[in-house]
């Protein structure tokens, strides 16, 4: 199915990106767009980020199910009537592991390299922060590749600021019991 997001990508008129809610219509397109976000991170660190079969497939339930929750927000931008970016977030409770008070997470935003660099990226965040607002966030938090300055870079245009980094080691493997 990528190939078909592909084809209406190169179709994609250069006008304004069009960002609403996501339906379940366009679920299938918009579990391909977060299939390349989850195949770019495991590529950058196999060990961090896993990848599992049919990784479509199941975005596409998993989002199906987000799109009923009250505390959920999936967003889509079109362009042309093709749709080529999403983002996805929801409301999270306090943390105390984390120290984090309830508060907006906006856990993935990814744009196709058809349509970057013409303000999708920003019109998904800004909506995204808007609609957690109104479902009482006080403030949104995301976490970033650190690979991807790109995205760093915009989301601090946008106003965001570096409050953690977060640091991965791999364990020496398990030594079986001697007894």
């Amino acid at each position: 199915m990528p190939e078909r997001v592909e084809a209406q990508s190169r179709q994609i008129a250069d006008t304004e990106s069009v960002v609403r809610s996501c339906t379940p219509g366009d679920l299938e397109h918009v579990a391909q767009l977060a299939a390349r976000l989850v195949r770019e991170h495991h590529a950058m660190d196999p060990a961090r980020f896993f990848i599992f079969d049919r990784v479509e497939e199941g975005y596409a339930a998993y989002l199906g199910e987000e799109l009923k929750n009250k505390r959920a927000v999936v967003v889509v931008a079109a362009l042309a009537g093709s749709i080529v970016g999403y983002a996805y977030g929801r409301i999270e409770p306090r943390d105390w592991n984390m120290l984090r008070e309830r508060c907006g997470v906006l856990h993935d935003v990814y744009v196709d390299e058809s349509a970057r660099r013409r303000g999708v990226a920003e019109r998904l965040v800004e909506e995204m922060v808007r609609r957690l607002g109104s479902l009482g966030a006080p403030r949104v938090i995301l976490m970033t590749a650190v690979q991807n300055l790109a995205a760093q870079q915009l989301f601090g245009r946008l106003g965001f600021r570096t409050t953690m980094h977060e640091m991965t080691r791999e364990c020496a493997p398990a030594q079986p019991d001697r007894d």
